[in-house]
């Protein structure tokens, strides 16, 4: 498939779970993937499974110098998939000012310098699309994971922003919003209730496959979603919420 052949794409966290399903899609449909990650070993591999079509790039987005030297060695891209997180699903008291700043600086400040970082060279060249990775704890209060869910509504917000400062310049911002997904993340954090847990909260029954969210992702990156600007797109399988916010 040739879908995105003369297009590079940077995919943040793309050496496990959605990111790298994402960046096996978009190279699979013809672009070059920027592939970013911390874990070189892992990022070698993924390179090597998609061929001439990626390159590793490693930073850590905890750190401003890193996420904007990675947008320097990311170079011209015409799609960013601010895929990257952390979550800790703690409780507000067991929540320390080092966990709060670590949840933003990753999950909402990376995403803020990467976009004002690559996206006036998007302008500059006709246009090119951003996707962020939110979450359903954006918009479902829940009594541990505050500061996690804070900081992808705050990422929700800037998606629209976004959508609305660079949409007449041709660049889309818009975003998609998984529930529990099968990841190595949720597997450690959930452990062996995982399938208990997505039949408890979800009308579905099951947990996200990681291709399933990257359906999506690439879905709004290509031109089939040409007339799809602002957005956020839930994909959770029909998860219930007993307090929507």
């Amino acid at each position: 498939m040739s879908e995105f052949a003369g297009k590079t794409a940077l995919v943040t966290g793309a050496t496990a779970g959605i990111g790298r399903a994402v960046a096996r899609q978009l190279a699979a449909r013809g672009a070059d993937v920027v592939v970013h990650g911390r874990d070189a070993q892992r990022g070698a591999s993924l390179v090597e499974e998609l061929g001439g079509r990626a390159r590793f790039v490693a930073a850590d987005l905890s750190d401003a110098s890193q996420v904007l030297r990675l947008a320097a060695e990311a170079g011209p891209v015409d799609i960013l998939v601010n895929n990257a997180g952390i979550y800790d699903f703690a409780p507000t008291p067991a929540t320390t000012a080092a966990d709060f700043d670590r949840h933003l600086a990753i999950n909402t400040r990376a995403p803020f310098l990467l976009v004002g970082a690559l996206v006036p060279a998007m302008i500059e060249r006709g246009g090119g699309v951003v996707v962020n990775m939110s979450s359903t704890s954006a918009t479902m209060a829940a009594p541990v994971g505050a500061v996690y869910g804070a900081s992808k509504a705050a990422l929700e917000l800037l998606t629209k922003s976004w959508a609305t400062e660079f949409g007449a310049s041709g660049v889309r911002v818009n975003g998609v919003s998984p529930g529990p997904t099968r990841t190595d993340g949720t597997e450690r954090m959930i452990g062996d209730n995982l399938d208990a847990f997505a039949q408890q909260i979800n009308v579905r029954g099951r947990i996200g496959d990681p291709d399933e969210i990257a359906d999506v992702v690439v879905f709004l990156a290509g031109e089939r979603s040409s007339y799809i600007n602002g957005t956020v797109v839930v994909a959770h399988g029909g998860e219930r919420s007993l307090l929507p916010v």
